[in-house]
This record gives structure tokens, C-alpha cells and sequence, in this order.
């Protein structure tokens, strides 16, 4: 049997979800929540096969549940189902180590096949995006020298600072907890040797060519 958790804040999605699943006889639904925070507790505890996380809640998100689950257990595969098709929360979704990212249109014995594939070991990520995504962690436009001490988490946060982002929207813009954006932005501070966020943007906004 392939265990299988449910996380979406809709309950009845979650049971129209866990009866689709069930129907096929080699998949049990072990456990669901509508709370990211309740989630990340009792996935790594539940250990189930494949987690199907929603992208957004209103506790958090999907990604970063797929990202806390497998810091804890590598082999619990994430599947992030989402009504949104945003190339910012598909690069999210890789970084966070998700085995699989489709959307909430997708036909019923398909999402079943996908779990399936998931539970083998198998990735449901585009492998041209895939590439594309790793091609821009890698390689990504020349950095200025004085922003190469940054990961390539802090010098997106970097740029969406000098847009004039703030924390809140940073979070919702990559899936993150405003308070890890929090942590980043910190990090980003000592590195470049500044204490105030507006030292950073001004210094991003030359640094980056950004207009204010």
C-alpha cells in the first residue's frame, strides 16, 4: 500500500481527494490536516509515502511544509497541487525538494498516477524547467563582486528589497514564512557589512541597475 497525507484547508477537498485515492485499492490515506504548522508536526511522525501539500494556506504553504518534512526525512516524497501556475512557486517547489508540482485542474486518475510515480521514485517535474531552474542557481547573470558572499535565496530576497517589497509580501512572493525571509534578510545585512534594510536597497538599486 502506498501511504498517502492530505494537506489542504478545504475538507471537502481533502475528502474527495482521499476517496479518489483510496478507490484504486493500492493507496490509503493515512492522515490530513488543513493547518501547514499541524502538518509539518504529524507528516515525519505519520511517515507516509507521498504527502500532497497545497501550495497556499492560510497558515503558510505547501512548499514550505515539503521543505520542513524532508529536512526531517528525506524519503517522504512532497507533491505540491496548486490552483496557480507561477513560475516563482515552481522554482520554490525545487528548492524545497518536491518530487512533483501539478495543478488542481488535472483529471483524477491522472493525479492517482502521479502519486503512484511519486511513491517510485519518480519526478513529475518538467525536466526542461528543471534544467532552467538549475541553469539560473548555477549560472545566473554575473553577480557584482560585492553581492558573490550571497546564496542565491539571499540575492532574490536582495532584489525584491530593492523593489521596495517588505518582508510580508517577500514571504508570499516565494513561499516562504515571513519569518525566514526575516532570517535571510539578516544574513544578508552581516554579509555586505550593513545594518539598516535601506543600506541594502540603495546598494541593491546601484548594484542591480533597479529604478526605484
Amino acid at each position: 500500500m502506498i501511504r498517502v497525507f492530505l494537506l489542504d484547508d478545504h475538507e471537502v477537498v481533502r475528502r474527495g481527494l482521499a476517496d479518489l485515492l483510496q478507490s484504486g485499492g493500492d493507496i490509503e490515506v493515512v492522515g490530513e490536516s488543513g493547518s501547514a504548522q499541524e502538518a509539518a508536526r504529524r507528516i515525519p511522525a505519520l511517515r507516509p509515502d507521498v504527502a500532497i501539500l497545497d501550495a497556499r494556506l492560510p497558515d503558510g504553504n505547501g512548499i514550505d511544509v515539503c521543505r520542513d518534512v524532508r529536512a526531517v526525512d528525506s524519503s517522504i516524497k512532497g507533491l505540491i497541487l496548486t490552483s496557480y501556475e507561477d513560475d516563482e512557486a515552481l522554482f520554490a517547489a525545487i528548492m524545497a525538494g518536491a518530487a512533483g508540482y501539478v495543478l488542481k485542474q488535472i483529471r483524477g486518475t491522472d493525479l492517482v498516477d502521479a502519486v503512484r510515480r511519486v511513491s517510485a521514485g519518480q519526478s513529475l517535474l518538467d525536466p526542461a524547467i528543471t534544467t532552467r531552474v538549475l541553469e539560473r542557481i548555477r549560472n545566473g547573470v554575473e553577480q557584482p563582486r560585492e553581492l558573490r558572499s550571497l546564496t542565491e535565496q539571499e540575492r532574490r530576497i536582495l532584489e525584491y528589497v530593492a523593489e521596495g517589497l517588505t518582508n510580508r509580501e517577500i514571504a508570499a512572493r516565494m513561499f516562504l514564512a515571513e519569518k525566514t525571509v526575516k532570517n535571510y534578510m539578516s544574513s544578508v545585512l552581516a554579509k555586505l557589512g550593513l545594518e539598516r534594510r535601506t543600506q541594502a536597497a540603495v546598494l541593491a538599486t546601484r548594484l542591480l541597475g533597479r529604478s526605484t
